[in-house]
C-alpha cells in the first residue's frame, strides 16, 4: 500500500524548493551566472529530482512494479503503468541524467545550462506533481 504521508512529503518538499527556484528565474541572466545564484539552483533542482526519485522507488516498491535498473527507469515503471504521462517521460529521463551529472559530472555542467532550465523547464516539475496527486489522491 502507498503510504500517502512520504509522497505528501516530498511533493511539499519539491513545491518548496520549486518557489525558490521561480525565484532565481526571475534574475537578469547576467546577474545570475556571475552570483553565486548558479550553486543554490543546481541544489535546488538536484533534490527536486532526488525527491521525485524518492517517490517512484516508493511506488514501485509498494506497488510491486519490478526493479528499476537505473533512475530514468523508474520514469519508464512508472509510464508504462499508467502513473506518469507517456509524453513527458523524455523529459523525465533527461532529467535523472542531468541529476547524475550534477552528482557526478558536476565539472561538466554548464552554468548557462542551469539558467535555460530555470526558464523553460520548471514546469515538468509541476505536470509529475500532477500526475503523481492525480493517481494516488483522488
Amino acid at each position: 500500500m502507498i503510504d500517502r504521508d512520504v509522497i505528501t512529503e516530498k511533493i511539499g518538499y519539491i513545491e518548496k524548493n520549486l518557489n525558490l527556484l521561480q525565484s532565481l528565474s526571475g534574475i537578469p541572466e547576467q546577474s545570475f551566472l556571475r552570483n553565486h545564484y548558479v550553486g543554490a539552483a543546481k541544489y535546488y533542482l538536484q533534490t527536486c529530482i532526488e525527491a521525485m526519485l524518492d517517490i517512484n522507488h516508493h511506488v514501485i516498491a509498494r506497488l510491486r512494479l519490478g526493479a528499476p535498473k537505473n533512475y530514468a527507469d523508474s520514469f519508464r515503471i512508472l509510464g508504462d503503468n499508467g502513473i506518469l504521462p507517456e509524453h513527458s517521460l523524455p523529459v523525465f529521463y533527461e532529467m535523472a541524467r542531468f541529476r547524475n551529472r550534477i552528482v557526478h559530472l558536476y565539472q561538466q555542467v554548464d552554468d548557462k545550462e542551469v539558467y535555460k532550465i530555470l526558464q523553460s523547464g520548471l514546469g515538468d516539475f509541476k505536470i509529475f506533481i500532477k500526475a503523481i496527486t492525480g493517481h494516488f489522491f483522488r
